[in-house]
């Protein structure tokens, strides 16, 4: 079967496509025009007939591709692994942008133009085209009459553009099977597609090796990163190994290094760079270590978690409430008490700020959906975003994602039912929420909504459970449903029939005095001891809460005087210059207020402490906006290190209560002990109780 790249575009818009489409729209989507769409509509008709499909034309309304699901699925997947000599547009961009990155010295025009079967002015058309994209990278495309066309940029760059076009172009499900598959079993029969070119920017033994590092790196990590994050790293990894074999290393300003080298995700890429070492017997210079550390902070994560403790994730804390506070105004719902929201919002704003300062770009899928279906939401989001980071140009496709963190917070869930569905979101956090919050709203049914990475998918234990992918599974034998994220009329269609089809299997009633537990001992092992690790740090946080008055002119003194009340620490000089220190690294007055948050990890703190200090005269210090400002209160906070990551959790939450509200602000203002520490303790309670049930309902 011979299909051209134009008909190949025509059947990717119709083949999914419920309703009809009109000549003229395909015409503008393919940049052709209707003339030749009509032409190649007859060659797809003929095509088609094989698969028992027809194309419906309706004059006035459009042309619909019908037929059974099972065949488009076929033709699908016949014309996915068909091997091509003739190229879309965007596709031969595509494979000149790799031969360019691959090369390393001048490629002549018809040597180009020789690989694609296309003419030299072809070639040349394109590359103006290119010269765009590549801008946004930091690279130039140099054309010299007798000399050829190169790339030139700094490695970085070209790092950079290598990664993002593999992320654009090949989805997890094409990543997974590319590179699981034997090594042996690549003949020549092997399809020629872009995912194939792309992935050939490294060599495939590398892949695989690669991958088996960073999967048992992720697999130690506390909150995992999103499929598509673990993917990058893989892929940044893997042409990290490739470009340094050719001797291309990456430069780092010194003083940025060493910033990023007291960043705790310095060691986890240092942890894989030693591994790596060993493995292909190669230096890696600690410049690269640096920018997979880079990597790493700028990694979007898969769980609702962060923990505000850590160092500039306040700030960012500070933002996400800022953000809040200004949708909840303009929307008139109330936002602010929705901690799931909060803390979506910080783990998300955290990868994002280094993504946007470090121009690593971020590509969203969905932004057109989003755009079309919550145009209200997304105009006040990115309101919203301006009025936040005044002097940060936040890209549109960041401002989808956090759109999708408020789509999911608006209200109309409703209580669940009696059946459990796992849902797979390769995106991140912001996707999967989003998806949940309408399938909880939509689907009462569902008991409880599960997000899990396409990695874990092969190691679940699947009953009746709903399966619900925002990807495609061939692999995948269960039944599952795929729907989009923000989840069409269409798919809850399919979620229901589904529904409907698991209701109607009668339930023989139980005969024997015996019930199979519907927890296991080791699970109800864990949750006991995720319990008690929430309530010692609970406990220890009450015990040594105080509200105290002194008389010290310096902060450096008020410190020394509130560790030295304190049983929980092994060295009191040691904890005061960790304080200083993490001062040293940023402002830790709270803009808007007159606090000062002083926080610290140490191994010699024993357990964890929240104490308040009410000055008598004011102290001048470095905001966190980078402005001086006034102080009379210090509020100081002290963990352990290393710590339970309940521990952390808690803390975390008590460094939110912080700026929850101008109310609790004005409450620490206040310095009015008793009120502050029954107000903290209703809100540490209410905590354990909510931990408690969710950890029960897993």
């Amino acid at each position: 079967m011979y299909v051209s790249a134009r008909e190949r575009l025509i059947l990717d818009l119709l083949i999914d496509r419920e309703e009809e489409m009109t000549v003229k729209d395909l015409a503008d989507d393919i940049d052709v025009s209707v003339r030749t769409v009509h032409r190649d509509l007859k060659g797809i008709e003929q095509m088609i007939e094989a698969y028992d499909l027809k194309l419906v034309k309706k004059a006035g309304v459009g042309v619909q591709l019908v037929g059974a699901k099972e065949k488009r699925d076929e033709l699908k997947m016949a014309i996915s692994h068909l091997s091509y000599s003739e190229y879309t547009p965007d596709e031969r961009q595509t494979m000149l942008l790799c031969a360019l990155l691959e090369s390393i010295e001048p490629v002549k025009l018809v040597s180009l133009a020789n690989d694609l079967r296309v003419t030299i002015a072809t070639v040349s058309n394109d590359l103006t085209k290119l010269e765009k994209t590549l801008k946004q990278f930091g690279l130039t495309i140099v054309r010299r009459r007798g000399y050829g066309v190169e790339l030139e940029g700094s490695e970085t760059a070209k790092r950079r553009a290598m990664s993002s076009i593999i992320a654009e172009n090949v989805n997890e499900v094409e990543f997974l099977s590319l590179v699981k598959e034997s090594i042996q079993k690549k003949t020549q029969d092997s399809s020629d597609s872009i995912s194939e070119r792309l992935l050939g920017l490294v060599e495939k033994k590398k892949l695989l090796i690669v991958e088996k590092v960073v999967k048992e790196i992720n697999a130690g990590l506390p909150y995992p990163v999103a499929d598509s994050a673990y993917i990058g790293l893989v892929v940044h990894l893997a042409l990290a190994i490739e470009r340094i074999e050719r001797g291309g290393n990456i430069q780092m300003d010194r003083a940025y290094l060493n910033q990023l080298q007291a960043a705790p995700e310095f060691d986890i890429a240092r942890e894989m760079t030693e591994k790596l070492k060993a493995v292909f017997q190669m230096d890696i210079p600690e410049a690269e270590v640096g920018y997979i550390t880079m990597h790493l902070q700028g990694a979007k994560l898969r769980q609702d978690k962060e923990y505000v403790l850590e160092e500039s994730s306040f700030q960012v804390a500070l933002k996400a409430k800022g953000l809040i506070q200004f949708v909840e105004e303009k929307l008139g719902i109330g936002l602010l008490d929705d901690q799931s929201l909060f803390q979506g919002l910080v783990v998300h704003l955290k990868p994002a700020m280094y993504r946007i300062k470090q121009k690593m770009g971020i590509t969203n899928p969905l932004l057109e959906r989003i755009q079309s279906d919550y145009s209200d939401l997304f105009a006040i989001v990115k309101q919203a975003v301006h009025h936040v980071f005044p002097s940060t140009d936040v890209p549109d496709e960041e401002i989808g994602y956090l759109v999708m963190h408020f789509g999911s917070a608006l209200p109309g869930a409703k209580p669940a039912g009696p059946l459990k569905a796992y849902t797979i979101c390769s995106t991140g956090i912001g996707t999967s929420k989003m998806l949940a919050a309408r399938l909880q709203q939509e689907v009462p049914e569902l008991t409880s909504i599960k997000n899990i990475s396409l990695f874990e998918l092969s190691n679940l234990e699947l009953d009746d459970d709903l399966v619900i992918s925002t990807i495609p599974l061939p692999d995948f034998d269960h039944d599952h449903i795929v729907v989009s994220p923000v989840l069409t009329k269409e798919d809850l269609t399919k979620v229901h029939a589904y529904i409907r089809r698991h209701n109607a299997i009668p339930v023989q009633p139980e005969r024997t005095a015996f019930k199979q537990p519907v927890r296991s001992f080791g699970q109800i092992e864990k949750t006991v001891g995720s319990i008690q690790r929430y309530s010692d740090a609970l406990q220890n946080i009450l015990r040594q809460l105080s509200v105290t008055r002194s008389e010290k002119n310096a902060a450096e003194e008020v410190l020394k005087e509130a560790c030295t009340v304190l049983s929980s620490i092994q060295s009191e000089e040691t904890i005061v210059q960790a304080l200083l220190q993490r001062e040293k690294l940023g402002g830790i007055g709270i803009p808007g207020t007159k606090i000062a948050f002083f926080h610290a990890r140490h191994p010699d703190v024993l357990t964890p402490s929240f104490t308040m200090h009410r000055l008598a005269k004011p102290v001048i210090l470095e905001g966190m906006d980078q402005q001086k400002m006034k102080s009379d209160t210090i509020i100081m906070m002290l963990s352990p290190d290393p710590y339970h990551a309940e521990g952390l959790e808690l803390l975390s939450m008590i460094s939110s209560l912080i700026i929850e509200s101008d109310d609790s602000i004005a409450l620490f203002q206040s310095g009015r002990e008793e009120e502050i520490k029954e107000w903290m303790a209703t809100k540490l309670e209410t905590f354990l109780y909510e931990k408690i049930t969710e950890l029960r309902s897993v």
